[in-house]
């Protein structure tokens, strides 16, 4: 078996040069620390993003779209075709537990303050791959055409449409129409299955391509050390076997979901009942729908909702122009205002979700 890697090592350096890329792999070098652990969680976004692709492969297989179609399609799937239940709720699971990890990478990222220079592109991409992903929750939604996806796209999109002057075109762009009908449907498919992948992969293969060529953040407290006593262990293989060991024990969790808590499917939408009681996003837009609730109907001469949308709008786009806002730090100081910044972003996202869940 050795014999024949090397032979086929040989007959690839010999004709694409693969020196320079081993060269790469060996010396590449991860650095062991307090906080290493957040390191994993890039990784296991990767990892089920790629779950993603590989599902929604499967289930593309099957899948017709069509206001008189999606839905039978997917009930065929989940309970005619073999595993075909199983493979539908690992797509959906792993959608969640994606935007999760995301969410835990994104804010590890932020307090160890690694998209400081020179990797604020690095933070950039990677906020951007964060929003293509809640588009794909949103735009996946749909998909089975179920009464619960069908009246929870008509809230979302009625949203979108408050925004003054780009809303209502964009609405209208969504939807294929006035209202949500099969044109919103195949657009939705479209935009999930074409757009959104070729949109997420460039940026993330951009986003490895900015982490690979800067390597893995190293912790003000890390660099303060010594070198003698700084430890690092190789990329290959002793981090990516680690890699790989988180990568199965999250797929165990995600199996273990998707077994003994299936994807349900609804009954097929309807748009001329009534929209279900207590009808909810995600868990992922919960904090922004629950804050939208509570807005007053005017705030001094503009819509409650208007100003909420707004406010996110903003908010959202400074967070992804964080690493280029300067701050004045005290040198002393136990808390930078940053950390207090980001502290107070994950209170209220949790709070506003339990609220959400429980109003």
């Amino acid at each position: 078996m050795k014999e024949i890697i090397t032979k086929i090592d040989k007959w690839l350096d010999e004709r694409y040069d693969t020196s320079s890329l081993k060269e790469f792999i060996a010396h590449k070098k991860v650095p062991v620390h307090k906080h290493s652990i957040w390191y994993y969680f890039g990784g296991i976004t990767l990892f089920l993003l790629t779950v993603q692709i590989i599902t929604g492969i499967l289930l593309l297989m099957y899948y017709k779209p069509g206001e008189n179609s999606s839905y039978e399609s997917v009930r065929y799937i989940v309970t005619q075709v073999h595993f075909g239940w199983l493979i539908r709720s690992v797509h959906s699971w792993s959608a969640n537990l994606m935007i999760f990890a995301a969410f835990l990478h994104m804010f590890s990222v932020f307090f160890t303050r690694a998209y400081e220079k020179p990797r604020e592109l690095t933070w950039v991409t990677g906020f951007l791959a964060l929003a293509l992903a809640l588009g794909f929750g949103f735009s996946g939604y749909l998909l089975p055409w179920d009464d619960l996806a069908f009246f929870a796209t008509k809230v979302g999109t009625e949203i979108v449409g408050v925004v003054p002057v780009i809303g209502e075109p964009i609405k209208f762009l969504l939807r294929g129409g006035e209202d949500v009908t099969g044109a919103t449907l195949s657009r939705f498919f479209a935009i999930h299955v074409a757009v959104l992948p070729i949109l997420i992969l460039t940026l993330v293969g951009i986003h490895l391509l900015f982490i690979q060529k800067q390597g893995m953040h190293e912790p003000e407290s890390f660099k303060a050390l010594p070198e003698e006593k700084k430890k690092y262990i190789s990329f290959f293989p002793d981090f990516a076997l680690r890699d790989f060991l988180v990568w199965l024990v999250v797929f165990n969790i995600l199996i273990f979901l998707a077994v003994y808590f299936p994807w349900k499917l609804g009954p097929k939408a309807d748009p001329f009942s009534s929209a279900p009681a207590g009808i909810k996003p995600e868990w992922y837009f919960l904090f922004m729908f629950q804050t939208l609730k509570f807005l007053p109907g005017h705030i001094l001469f503009l819509e409650g909702e208007l100003v909420g949308i707004l406010a996110f709008g903003l908010g959202g786009l400074l967070w992804m122009l964080f690493p280029f806002i300067p701050f004045k730090n005290k040198p002393q100081a136990k808390i930078t205002p940053q950390a207090l910044i980001g502290i107070f972003i994950i209170v209220y996202m949790v709070v506003l979700t339990i609220l959400g869940y429980i109003l």
